[in-house]
């Protein structure tokens, strides 16, 4: 019997403005290759105002969370870029600078610079952490503080997948006494009104749905197998598989502890309008509010730091400061310094400056390959060929 598709019982809903109707063709079409179930948002802005608004599937609306995993890293290295461009922390100072202890093991001379373009090595602890630890940034930060890297800081990259957003959390809260998701609350999600949140307030709750599991096809199922990293590996350590407990990354948002704490590297909660919000208030301004970074701010903040084979990953990637350069790495028809940070179950956000577009897109069951999910460069370019054409 034929596996039902989406397609066949999901009518897409929501808005676009008048030359975006392409869009919505695109996002409805990403339906039809997706087995039943299938939920999903889209959402975009033009210069803070908003031109996509879509949403489907079962039980799915348009202000529906879920967890976005690295989705999350956007949201914290945001706010260390505003405090670069406050004056309050140098990207080129020693992070022991700002945090003495972070100097054992090699690691005196590693600048702020180094930390956010993944090039310092510390991917993760030598026994793991548990899901307590995870959900707790100033753990995992102590606990790495006197870890050996796993390659000569500098010499590569690899992504930090678990621990980045804490380890610049901790220069963070060492400059101002205050928490990267503090910050983030006071300066950028309640002035800006956005569904984004790092430490989902219990009010909430109702809204957030569960993350699915993956739904592999055969072939994918055998893709997976002839993959997976072995424990003790970069990928592995990164992963926190090294763990006597391995960690289920598909699990993670879908412990209260996690939404709660909102750990900076993969414990944001959010709908598709928080993730594009984001990016818009970053570059354009939202809601009659001016824009949180300066030109030269974010082009320094988008170019290029680390390029080529990441260690970790095992593939290409294309490292800015705290954020991947979109055009570079993932959609080559965006601007050059285009900004942001996809999520494992498949979210997606950044900011093209070039056009002025903000992008932000959700789903609920994990996609197949994560965060390289299959539909995003179809819906990407839908929405930049709208821009680029729109009256």
């Amino acid at each position: 019997m034929p596996i039902p598709t989406a397609a066949q019982e999901t009518v897409v809903q929501g808005t676009v403005a008048k030359g975006y109707e392409g869009v919505r063709e695109a996002f409805a079409s990403t339906f039809a290759e997706e087995r039943a179930g299938h939920s999903a948002q889209l959402a975009a802005y033009v210069h803070g105002e908003q031109v996509v608004d879509l949403w489907g599937g079962p039980g799915f609306e348009g202000d529906s969370l879920t967890g976005v995993f690295s989705s999350t890293k956007g949201a914290a290295h945001l706010v260390v870029a505003l405090l670069v461009q406050d004056g309050t922390l140098d990207l080129d100072r020693a992070v022991a600078h700002y945090w003495p202890e972070f100097a054992a093991e090699g690691k005196g001379s590693v600048t702020l610079r180094d930390l956010l373009a993944h090039r310092a090595g510390v991917i993760g602890a030598e026994d793991g952490f548990t899901l307590e630890e995870l959900a707790d940034d100033r753990a995992i930060a102590a606990k790495l503080a006197g870890q050996r890297p796993y390659w000569r800081p500098g010499t590569a990259f690899g992504y930090h997948a678990y621990v980045i957003g804490a380890l610049t959390g901790e220069v963070v809260r060492r400059a101002t006494g205050q928490t990267v998701q503090e910050l983030y609350e006071e300066r950028i999600r309640a002035p800006y009104g956005l569904d984004f949140h790092m430490g989902l307030p219990e009010e909430h709750e109702h809204r957030f749905l569960t993350t699915l599991p993956m739904d592999p096809t055969p072939g994918q199922q055998r893709v997976l197998q002839e993959n997976t990293a072995g424990p003790h590996s970069l990928f592995g350590v990164a992963f926190n598989l090294n763990h006597a407990v391995p960690t289920v990354l598909e699990e993670l948002p879908n412990h209260r502890l996690i939404r709660a704490a909102g750990p900076a590297s993969v414990g944001g909660t959010a709908s598709a309008r928080g993730l594009a919000g984001m990016y818009a208030a970053a570059i354009s301004g939202l809601n009659g509010k001016e824009p949180l970074l300066t030109p030269a701010t974010a082009a320094e903040f988008a170019q290029v730091h680390s390029a080529g084979r990441d260690l970790v990953a095992g593939r290409f990637g294309a490292f800015g400061l705290g954020f991947g350069n979109m055009s570079v790495e993932k959609f080559p028809f965006l601007g050059a310094r285009a900004f942001g940070h996809g999520g494992a179950a498949g979210s997606q956000a950044f900011a093209d400056p070039s056009t002025g577009l903000a992008f932000g897109y959700n789903r609920r069951r994990y996609a197949f390959p994560g965060d390289s999910e299959v539909h995003l460069p179809l819906l990407a370019r839908a929405v930049h060929e709208a821009v680029t054409t729109a009256v």
